[in-house]
């Protein structure tokens, strides 16, 4: 497989391709919710799994699933996996709407940095498009997946572009997935946000915390791995 090596902070090795790699919003994703060392997770729409590893390189050591629909983003984690000594990390290729549907809700956590666009042309590259515009996965399709994994107090985290931010917070309530915190994601501090991270308590009481803003330009340190919940 023709791939490329990024090493995380920590040393975890992570293997990208052209079609599958990773940008800042994962980054800042993996910090915003992380899964305490020994919960179970679940990296939704996981691609070469970004967020599984960078989990791990912050010190989860929990079962993790990492599903990803190509089977070419799942073989990069396997032998991300196999160079770390990873054990705990499952790659797993399947479309996530119809995963775990007889599964026990038992995931103390899920996470997905889902496709972002609904209109707009498509990249003919089939991987690219499929990771960029909602097709053969939507928003409601990764919030129905998350909602069908948890457990009754489990986290949903997710990443999403601020024009859809009304709608996702409708659609997660809706869901049983109550929005509990809320990040904006901007280059400057006056800039207008390019990002939202939010999390979701599934069974949680009405009740949304405004995180401090998070800055990506030049010198403001984008993501801080001392971060999380």
């Amino acid at each position: 497989m023709d791939c490329e090596r990024e090493t995380l902070q920590n040393g975890t090795v992570v293997l990208i391709s052209k079609a599958h790699r990773f940008g800042t919003d994962a980054m800042l994703l993996s910090s915003f919710c992380r899964p305490k060392r020994d919960e179970s997770a679940a990296d939704l729409c996981s691609g070469c799994g970004i967020l599984a590893l960078r989990w791990h390189d912050l010190g989860h050591r929990g079962r993790c699933e990492a599903v990803e629909l190509c089977a070419e983003g799942s073989e990069l984690l396997s032998a991300a996996c196999a160079q770390n000594g990873i054990r705990h990390i499952h790659p797993v290729t399947a479309d996530l709407r119809g995963f775990a549907q007889d599964a026990p809700q038992s995931f103390d956590l899920a996470a997905c940095n889902p496709p972002y666009f609904t209109a707009g042309r498509p990249s003919p590259d089939p991987v690219r498009a499929a990771a960029r515009h909602e097709g053969s996965c939507t928003l409601r399709d990764a919030a129905e997946c998350a909602a069908r994994l948890l457990r009754y107090g489990g986290r949903f985290a997710l990443c999403g572009r601020p024009q859809r931010l009304a709608e996702t917070l409708c659609l997660l309530h809706g869901l049983g997935l109550e929005p509990k915190r809320l990040a904006l994601v901007k280059k400057e501090p006056r800039s207008l946000p390019a990002l939202f991270l939010c999390e979701a308590k599934k069974g949680g009481r009405p009740g949304l915390k405004f995180e401090p803003d998070l800055l990506t330009g030049e010198g403001a340190g984008g993501y801080d791995d001392t971060a999380g919940s």
